[in-house]
């Protein structure tokens, strides 16, 4: 063995790299590089020694073979106390490794890009570099691996100030490079499975499912005080989603807050035109469209404004000072919307425990799934998607719907959506009236919408998320002064169903598709 310190220096992401060299340098390390990275060093002046005069033996293929060899992970795996193993470095002139340098080619990156092309995607699976990371990381008690350029601090630090790295410090960043190669090879795993489903299977499950949860949050408690939780985000998950949210302002962040934030988001973003949502426990209690943000609240409040209370509210626009004034009225746990003006945000500070949370629209074009975990597994689906197809769309009455009618089943379809099994919901052309969520009978849902209900039902519509299983609901909807309904059909009773309708002289339109929520 030879008394050198050598430290291997290959990364993607070339962050803070060269100041990084340059101090370890000064410390007495030589700098062991390769490609795009010795390069780099090299042209600002960091003395680097090429990785082939380590070895012997030159890149070849065009680099796909660099680091693979005996003289670098013997140097990188040799256990320091062992005689056979100093012995074996001495019989191949191999010097140990003390520091390996080491972030893997972008493969989460490419294949995030629209037009990815699958062969480009294989050019950046890495191969030499998990390979240097692994073999570090299990040798942790003589090795330092860094994978993260934030870590490169504390090894300058300990460094200048002890002369090396304690085991503590080697230990927790080699936990990290066993984390960071999980996630990869779980992505590339993921990415490879949706290449070649078997034919049978839904194109958009892969046979296989992998991937990597990330603890961005710790929560004070879960659901309730006694159970620990945490929010953690997918680290495979390629679209726009809550983990992202910028928080502005506000308490700390709960389990179920999380949860109703999500619900506000996602149901103020399912409408196109200005919309506010108002979430309590997941479920809407008021859901409205309206000229400005403002408008929108005030409306979605009149459905029923005692749930209103210590609600979540939802916008799909920028918050204004005159939609602010609205919200802080009344005391919610939080909003979240794209964007707010600086007029809102003076006014919201003033209620400064109220969470203010910044996310745009979500995005899902590449992926993600909608997962329910039980004990043992997991129930994996494609999310909710599916809108309203006007060729599916059925009238099932003597009666058509007429525009202002079908204006408002088109608004309340898309709110039944949002709301828990079994659902009904009464509503105007841009307006909810009575809500009913997760009961066990659906005519009781129809019951509790209508006591609920926040204004007059007279000539209101009603979305029902799965087909009536009898004609109760239809024959309480009617009493309550609906004359419109959309659902799915489908049942045995459909005839039965539709039967009532016409004898209280309503419009009934069958969408062909549900929207169970549980």
């Amino acid at each position: 063995m030879t008394g050198r310190r050598l430290a291997i220096i290959s990364v993607s992401d070339k962050q803070n790299i060269v100041e990084f060299a340059s101090r370890l340098i000064t410390l007495g390390y030589e700098i062991i590089s390769t490609g795009g990275t010795a390069r780099l060093l090299s042209d600002r002046g960091v003395r680097v020694t090429p990785i082939s005069d380590l070895t012997g033996f030159p890149e070849i293929m065009e680099g796909r073979i660099k680091t693979l060899h005996p003289k670098l992970l013997g140097g990188i795996l040799a256990l320091r106390e062992k005689d056979s193993h100093r012995q074996a470095m001495k019989a191949h002139d191999i010097s140990p490794v003390d520091l390996v340098v080491v972030n893997l080619y972008p493969f989460g990156e490419t294949i995030k890009k629209p037009d990815v092309h699958f062969q480009d995607a294989l050019e950046n699976i890495d191969i030499g570099g998990p390979t240097m990371l692994r073999a570090a990381a299990k040798n942790f008690e003589h090795v330092t691996v860094v994978t993260d350029p934030e870590d490169y601090a504390v090894i300058l630090e300990q460094l200048e100030t002890h002369g090396e790295v304690d085991g503590e410090t080697r230990f927790r960043l080699a936990k990290k490079v066993f984390r960071t190669m999980a996630g990869y090879d779980g992505m590339i795993a993921s990415f490879l499975e949706k290449e070649d489903t078997p034919a049978e299977a839904v194109p958009s499950l892969p046979g296989t499912l992998t991937f990597q949860l990330e603890k961005i949050l710790p929560l004070r408690y879960g659901e309730n005080p006694h159970q620990h939780a945490g929010f953690y985000r997918e680290a495979s998950f390629t679209g726009t989603g809550i983990p992202e949210a910028r928080k502005l302002q506000g308490k700390e962040l709960s389990f179920n807050n999380i949860i109703d934030f999500e619900a506000a988001w996602a149901a103020s973003h399912a409408l196109e035109k200005t919309a506010s949502v108002i979430i309590k426990h997941t479920n809407p209690c008021g859901v409205a469209l309206g000229a400005s943000p403002a408008e929108a609240f005030n409306r979605a409040r009149e459905t029923d404004p005692v749930s209103a209370f210590g609600s979540v509210i939802g916008f799909n626009r920028e918050v204004d000072a005159e939609a602010a004034e609205a919200v802080a009225s009344m005391f919610v746990e939080g909003i979240i919307a794209p964007s707010y003006s600086p007029g809102a945000l003076q006014i919201l500070a003033k209620k400064k425990k109220v969470r203010i949370l910044a996310l745009g629209p979500p995005e899902y074009a590449r992926s993600g799934y909608d997962m329910k975990k039980v004990i043992g597994g997991f129930l994996v689906q494609e999310r909710d998607l599916a809108d309203l197809d006007p060729d599916r769309l059925e009238v099932k009455t003597r009666r058509t719907p007429t525009g202002d009618e079908m204006e408002a089943l088109r608004f309340a379809w898309k709110v039944v959506k949002m709301i828990k099994s079994n659902a009904i919901v009464f509503t105007s052309a841009g307006q909810t009236i009575g809500i009913g969520a997760g009961q066990m009978s659906r005519v009781d849902s129809a019951k509790i919408a209508i006591m609920k209900a926040g204004l007059p039902l007279k000539g209101s519509a009603v979305a029902s998320d799965a087909f009536f299983p009898f004609r109760d609901g239809v024959d309480v909807a009617a009493e309550a002064g609906a004359t419109a309904i959309i659902q799915p059909g489908g049942s045995i009773r459909d005839k039965e169903v539709i039967e009532a309708a016409d004898a209280h002289d309503m419009a009934m339109v069958f969408t062909g598709i549900r929207h169970f929520r549980h």
